[in-house]
């Protein structure tokens, strides 16, 4: 029997959430060790996601904590879409996905899993992406580890930022 370990799935799974508030502005930034953070901005920053539907799964998070996009200033909205559009943009190169899907929940209903502080999703999709493993054993299989993503984005970040 063949077994797929991914150890760092299980906070996810048990539903286990620290009390230490929100994860989006306790997250931790480079050069502290683990930091997922690939790139930040003036007035937010692009994160991996630690529980990713594909390899590169970036979010776009404001550093002021709202919940909504009505909340956020004008210079938090326009900086906010061009990690966006950054997000694209290094994901391509780093991956040359098929497809990008974009997308921001707003409200439980809506599917948001961190209601109280917005983020948009950035996902790199290829045709066939969603196989068995995603549609039947309800398991993903991600051929990357989140250190070695982070390793390859932040320096095309990098770049990127000083061609702008």
């Amino acid at each position: 029997m063949d077994r797929l370990w991914s150890p760092w799935r299980l906070e996810y799974v048990t539903g286990h959430k620290p009390d230490t508030g929100c994860v989006f502005c306790e997250v931790p930034r480079p050069p502290q060790p683990g930091s997922l953070v690939v790139h930040q901005g003036s007035t937010g920053y692009i994160v991996l996601n630690k529980f990713p539907y594909n390899n590169g799964h970036l979010m776009a998070v404001p550093y002021r904590h709202v919940d909504s996009l009505g909340a956020l200033r004008p210079d938090e909205l326009q900086e906010l879409a061009l990690l966006v559009q950054l997000s694209e943009v290094a994901l391509l190169e780093a991956y040359q996905p098929q497809g990008i899907n974009v997308g921001i929940n707003l409200g439980r209903a809506a599917g948001a899993g961190i209601l109280e502080h917005i983020h948009v999703h950035a996902v790199p999709r290829w045709v066939g992406d969603s196989n068995f493993m995603t549609a039947i054993g309800d398991t993903r299989v991600l051929p990357e580890d989140l250190e070695s993503t982070a390793r390859k984005l932040r320096p095309i970040f990098q770049k990127l930022s000083n061609q702008g």
